[in-house]
């Protein structure tokens, strides 16, 4: 049955002209006409039975009857129609009412035109909502995805096609205030209804905490109290040791690329890494790693030892012709022994290394990766789906590395899992422009982590590895990772830069809907992608729990009776580097 049922005395219009992709509407009522808005989705009858073309209005206008005296004394059955109340129609799709056994199928093409005096309907109401599932192609059984309603239907709800919102990225952006968190939020409510959840939330500022409920887990990466009061998984708190950290990782880390010695001293840093980890691994049970072993083998190993190992080296005295010569390392890896030193004694840094003894075990590594990568079902007591890990007690110069190390981990996981047994995982990441920049503005560490996401951008699909960015300045994100981003939710920018990037991601017939980047209202956003075939003005229903996010009504506070202030405690927690 079609979800078009729509009576003749229910058009808005007749078409009076026809382009290739465009009709102009002939509109005899005016209170019709005046319910009309740009960017209202419309219906028009096809010249094929059993099709209606989709089109979106583009200009509606209203000009002066310019006709003589004569001519409107004449009774309303001779009076001449009035052909100045005109609609402009762009044409987006075709609505087939059956294909095989499918009904109400959407095409983005047009096989056919509106022929001359067809009529044209208006998209709205519970018409709307319905057309708006077949296009995101949102089956009756199960929860659905939604952010919200229509902004020019309040009756109307939008809905999304979950496995195209995921399956080919997406990017939330807006500027500050907006109502990115909220949105973010509101997304997390939907999956956290789903029995096998599987997402991990970078949370960069701590601010999604308020978010509780057995969907929920909540991690965060060890800060300097945490390694005082020896606290791990167990308590939800979360180690990043140094033995995690790939090859590139450790010569962004350690080595100074400016320095002449460099080459020096990263080939003697990979050896002498090797040679720690191969140390600690036994020869008969460890049989089958040591075959297949590279550096960027996840196998604890002791830094001391690799500290050592080079200071001998850059002392190192060797026989010559004339007695005792320095060796050919003696002095050229002062510089990297300093730095080091200097990390490993850093205690902002405890995480990396001064990790526990028990993430020195092998085993370690699979009650982390389990904590951290499963779905829901897989948890303990089939809780905690939704992974939130805090990084605000990370520092800042080492942040873009520990993100990426975390997403690299959950990338490697999936990669090396047979693919029958993959479960589809989705990694959100907030505030992306702080680690995933654009490559030019991106120094040593900060290109690891580029590279990382870039990879997962381009190959996660094939390993059931969703990426959503979360920015409030997409033109400092980089430009590989958001191109592959097919899905947006573009809330209010007001920066030209951010604009134009947004607006190079829409598709060519849909430019014009980044016009309205400027003029949205906070919580409202333009939703565009696969997920949503038709461009979509959302205004994003409000989330069960709020993000710690909500902006501070500075007036209003400062005319507050009695003032709110905690001075010492945050001097407190300032020098104790820990909110907890």
């Amino acid at each position: 049955m079609s979800i078009f049922d729509f009576a003749d005395n229910e058009a808005l219009g007749s078409v009076i002209s026809v382009d290739t992709a465009a009709a102009t509407i002939r509109v005899d009522d005016l209170e019709r006409l005046k319910r009309l808005q740009v960017n209202r989705l419309v219906v028009l009858q096809s010249s094929k039975p059993g099709q209606h073309l989709i089109g979106v209005v583009v200009r509606i206008t209203r000009k002066p009857d310019n006709r003589d005296l004569e001519e409107a004394e004449l009774t309303d059955l001779e009076l001449i129609p009035n052909e100045n109340n005109l609609v402009k129609i762009t044409l987006i799709g075709t609505l087939l009412d059956k294909v095989g056994l499918e009904q109400n199928v959407f095409r983005r093409t047009l096989e056919t035109v509106p022929e001359i005096d067809a009529n044209c309907f208006s998209l709205e109401g519970e018409r709307l909502t319905n057309f708006m599932q077949v296009i995101s192609n949102v089956k009756t059984d199960g929860p659905k995805l939604s952010l919200g309603n229509f902004t020019l239907d309040d009756e109307a709800v939008a809905y999304l096609n979950g496995n195209k919102l995921f399956q080919r990225h997406a990017v939330i952006v807006g500027s500050t205030g907006s109502g990115k968190s909220w949105t973010t939020a509101r997304l997390l409510d939907q999956i956290a209804e789903l029995p096998q959840a599987n997402v991990v939330l970078f949370d960069i500022h701590g601010e999604y905490r308020p978010l509780k409920g057995e969907a929920f887990k909540h991690l965060r990466i060890a800060g300097p109290s945490d390694i005082e009061h020896k606290r791990g998984l167990d308590d939800g708190v979360l180690h990043l040791p140094y033995w995690l950290l790939g090859y590139e990782a450790l010569v962004s880390m350690f080595v100074d690329r400016s320095d002449q010695n460099a080459p020096n001293q990263s080939m003697i840093m990979t050896r002498t890494i090797v040679d720690a980890k191969k140390g600690t691994l036994d020869p008969v049970k460890h049989e089958e790693i040591l075959e297949n072993f590279t550096i960027d083998s996840p196998v604890p190993f002791d830094i001391n030892s690799v500290l050592q190992n080079l200071k001998d080296l850059d002392e190192e005295m060797v026989p010559g012709a004339r007695g005792e010569k320095q060796g050919p390392y003696h002095g050229k890896l002062s510089r990297l022994i300093g730095r080091l030193e200097a990390k490993r004694h850093d205690r902002r840094l405890a995480f990396l290394f001064q990790p526990p003894n028990e993430c020195m075990d092998m085993e370690w590594l699979e009650r982390m990766v389990h904590a951290i990568s499963t779905g829901r079902g897989a948890q303990d007591g089939n809780e905690g789906g939704i992974k939130i890990i805090d990084f605000s007690e990370v520092p800042s110069d080492v942040l873009p590395l520990m993100v990426s190390l975390l997403a690299q981990i959950v990338f490697s996981t999936s990669l090396w899992t047979k693919s029958d047994q993959r479960h589809p995982i989705a990694i959100m990441c907030d505030e992306a422009h702080l680690y995933i920049p654009e490559r030019l503005n991106a120094d040593s560490s900060d290109a690891v982590a580029v590279e990382i996401f870039e990879r997962i951008a381009k190959e996660g699909r094939k390993y059931g590895i969703g990426l959503v960015v979360i920015s409030q300045r997409p033109s400092e994100v980089n430009r590989t990772v958001l191109s592959q981003c097919n899905n947006v939710v573009a809330m209010r920018l007001t920066n030209s830069d951010d604009q134009s990037v947004i607006k190079r991601l829409l598709p060519d017939s849909l430019g014009s809907f980044g016009d309205l980047l400027p003029v949205l209202d906070i919580g409202e956003a333009l939703v565009v992608g696969d997920a949503s075939l038709l461009p979509t003005r959302v205004r994003i229903a409000e989330p069960k729990m709020k993000p710690d996010s909500q902006t501070v009504a500075f007036w209003d506070r400062w005319n507050e009776v009695e003032p709110k202030s905690d001075t010492s405690n945050a001097i407190r927690s300032w020098r104790r580097q820990s909110m907890n």
